[in-house]
């Protein structure tokens, strides 16, 4: 059974079912390249089949249930898809303060090497010194400028903690299989060794050990993760666009793109969701924004930027189309206290829960952009768990890659990002450049 399920009703009037079917034959096309791995970017498909070996799984939660006993804090450092992902699943299904609700067993988590703010890094320097401390980095060539700065940073602290030969068992290196500055230090070193498959790009990768050893960390069952994302590949390996939900809304994304709409709002009405828009968003814009196409990808969080961004939206210019990414089922439920003197109005809401308050916010927030002229959708999942994750994760990889084709790029290349690369290592006065 599904986990998720997808609401177009208010997209009715602007895309039409004659509209539909003249695209399905593309659609059908690109499906049968992309099932039998042809088409642009044929060499990263590996994140097509999104389980694992069971050898694999028993060692990332094995290396997983060895940091947790050797640290307080466990530090991940990467940039891009080398963290996005994990900190996604991290966010989603663990409570909202998870480093302040402390759980006998669990590190303390957090991400660096995704900036070069000496702020920033010098701080979680400060915080974390005097703890039990692991690392995960995470870099397929080990030399990227971000991670490899946050590295030495990090690797230095934990050589003046515990000495050489007690670093080797507090960190962790996932990286290319065969080659680069990491694989290279982690057999000099000793370091414990993930590999990042070369069939899969870093925007893919959180369904690999990139993503599943920081969640296994957390104490997340990646096992029920993984069998999420096998079920999202088997209902959107579907050629049908009535069956096969990923495809469906790949289809009105480009449809609306054609008419002009390209810039998608990823809208979410709960905190949990916000690390994995971050992930939409670079997979959306690594993917399909190319050869002067490609939808622009930005997230907003409901009700909150329903008082900052809520006006643009509901009155701006008129280039937009929305996907509401809703949650059914809450983890827990909080009901909104009586008050005696009612003096501020809410006792009409007394005894309701505040995702009946929300829900209704939802329902409100999408009829008034309907009728302000935007575009909108809805994907709903079922709840905050491993299954239900690992299933989102799949749908919007399977649907970005179609909707890349249908535009004609490819979705797993990323020409563009060298060019501020090539202008800072210049700028640095790097060797050879």
């Amino acid at each position: 059974m599904s986990r998720l399920s997808l609401d177009l009703n208010n997209l009715k009037t602007f895309i039409s079912e004659k509209d539909l079917e003249a695209i399905y034959p593309k659609v059908l096309s690109y499906h049968e390249m992309l099932e039998n791995g042809q088409g642009l970017g044929s060499d990263f498909l590996g994140w097509k089949k999104p389980g694992l070996s069971k050898a694999v799984l028993a060692e990332i939660n094995e290396v997983a249930k060895s940091v947790r006993e050797l640290c307080q804090v466990f530090i991940v450092i990467g940039i891009g898809g080398s963290y996005i992902g994990s900190q996604a699943g991290i966010t989603f299904l663990k409570p909202s303060f998870l480093n302040q609700l402390y759980k006998e067993g669990l590190p303390e988590i957090y991400f660096c090497g995704h900036n070069i703010s000496s702020d920033y890094h010098s701080d979680l320097l400060d915080l974390v010194e005097k703890y039990d401390v692991c690392l995960n980095v995470i870099s397929k060539s080990g030399t990227t400028t971000e991670p490899a700065i946050a590295f030495r940073l990090f690797k230095k602290l934990i050589e003046k903690k515990y000495g050489v030969d007690g670093a080797k068992d507090r960190i962790v290196v996932t990286t290319n299989s065969n080659k680069g500055t990491l694989n290279t230090l982690a057999k000099e070193q000793g370091y414990q060794k993930f590999i990042i498959p070369d069939d899969v790009g870093g925007r893919f990768s959180v369904l690999s050990p990139v993503g599943l050893l920081p969640m296994a960390v957390a104490g997340i069952d990646i096992g029920k993760l993984l069998a999420g994302a096998c079920k999202g590949e088997e209902l959107y390996s579907q050629p049908s666009l009535v069956e096969n939900n990923a495809y469906h809304y790949a289809a009105y994304r480009y449809l609306l793109y054609q008419k002009g709409l390209i810039t998608e709002i990823l809208a979410s009405f709960q905190p949990s969701l916000h690390h994995f828009a971050e992930w939409w968003k670079q997979l959306v814009g690594e993917s399909e924004g190319k050869n002067q196409k490609g939808i622009f990808p930005a997230s907003v969080e409901f009700t909150t930027d329903l008082h900052s961004l809520g006006q643009w939206i509901q009155e701006g210019k008129r280039n937009i189309f929305e996907t509401f990414l809703l949650i059914e089922n809450s983890n827990r439920e909080l009901k909104i206290p009586a008050s005696q003197n009612d003096s501020d109005g809410l006792n009409y809401l007394a005894g309701k829960t505040l995702d009946h308050v929300n829900k209704k916010a939802y329902e409100a927030t999408a009829l008034a952009h309907k009728e302000g002229g935007v575009p909108n959708l809805s994907i709903t999942i079922k709840d905050r768990s491993p299954e239900s994750l690992g299933q989102l994760f799949y749908f919007f990889e399977k649907a970005v890659v179609m909707t890349s084709y249908l535009n004609d790029v490819n979705p797993f290349d990323q020409p563009g990002v060298e060019l501020y690369k090539k202008n800072m290592f210049k700028l640095l006065n790097k060797p050879g450049n």
